[in-house]
């Protein structure tokens, strides 16, 4: 397994990270135990998970099942570097009660105190806001996340689903408040159908020193041979994947990808996951395997070594938006 820091920090984590947003929901906790195993027997010490995952009336469910193997001992908790969210509501579905959901004072510290008492620690290492809140002023957050930090509840914090401006709106008010390092690392959706995040995402995070985290790598299985799979009579495409192919322009670029990647002997979602491993400031994408065997093809991406010829041949196929403001000005 490689390492890289995480944005500016001196935290270490390794190119891959571990998502847990399967576990409970499709992946029982054995099954999702034994990945959590493996994964931190091949390096990988990134764990991401959510407050609100398991879904539904199983919110928390995820970090539950987390808790539990840490539980297990055996330093499995010294190992990992793990991250969690805060912003939705964790009742029944339908309106949260006030002050049950988002970014107020109010909630971020109910939210991180049950997230600790679910996954059996003292401590987050990094904590993230799940969406932008539009109601709460940074000052606010700020000055929560700073009680927290001196609790030892936190150590760092990052967004997610945020867009270029908020993440230089948190880090400006960040710096003028003095002693708050600030956001560290964004989440974002960002994979090789889908580069929007290139260009205002991507550049702000790294003028901010943040790491950039893509989530959904594989676009919903878009990108993980889907249209192999189905003419092999394998799982058909849901979700995203069967939304996108039912449009006919998008179909023929997947077919284009797979047959690229067919003369060059490669696996799709590998090459999916190596490529963002080429993009400048990503620090790793998240992996969300259901089963023991997603997860070894997931780690081969890490060592897998793009050519120059390959990588020009996906942007042909799949072109980003270009710089930002050229990519919609003169």
């Amino acid at each position: 397994m490689e390492y890289t820091q995480l944005g500016r920090t001196g935290l270490k984590v390794s190119r891959l990270v571990l998502g847990t947003m399967n576990f409970g929901p499709q992946t029982d906790e054995p099954t999702s135990h034994a990945i959590m195993d493996a994964a931190l027997d091949a390096g990988v010490n990134f764990f991401d998970t959510a407050n609100v995952y398991g879904w539904g009336a199983d919110k928390g469910r995820t970090e539950t099942i987390i808790g539990n193997w840490f539980a297990k001992g055996g330093d499995r908790r010294d190992k990992v570097v793990l991250a969690t969210k805060v912003y939705g509501h964790m009742g029944a579905d339908g309106p949260a009660w006030p002050n049950h959901d988002k970014l107020s004072a109010l909630n971020i510290r109910r939210a991180v105190d049950a997230s600790l008492k679910r996954l059996r620690t003292d401590h987050i290492d990094v904590y993230q806001f799940h969406h932008v809140d539009r109601a709460t002023p940074f000052e606010e957050i700020w000055q929560a996340i700073d009680v927290l930090v001196q609790q030892g509840k936190i150590l760092y914090v990052g967004s997610s689903n945020f867009p270029g401006y908020k993440i230089a709106q948190a880090n400006e008010v960040a710096a003028r408040r003095g002693g708050t390092i600030g956001l560290v690392s964004e989440q974002c959706l960002y994979n090789l159908a889908e580069r929007r995040a290139e260009m205002e995402v991507v550049p702000a995070a790294r003028e901010y020193g943040l790491g950039v985290i893509p989530w959904s790598p594989l676009h919903g299985g878009l990108l993980g041979g889907v249209i192999r799979k189905e003419t092999a009579g394998g799982r058909r495409a849901t979700g995203r994947a069967a939304d996108a192919l039912a449009n006919t322009t998008i179909r023929a670029r997947i077919q284009s990808y797979e047959d690229l990647l067919d003369k060059h002997g490669l696996e799709p979602g590998e090459v999916a996951l190596a490529w963002l491993l080429t993009r400048p400031g990503v620090t790793g994408p998240i992996v969300g395997p259901r089963t023991a065997e997603q997860l070894d093809s997931a780690l081969r991406a890490v060592e897998l070594d793009l050519s120059e010829d390959l990588l020009a041949s996906l942007d042909e196929i799949f072109p980003g938006p270009g710089p930002s403001p050229e990519a919609f000005a003169w």
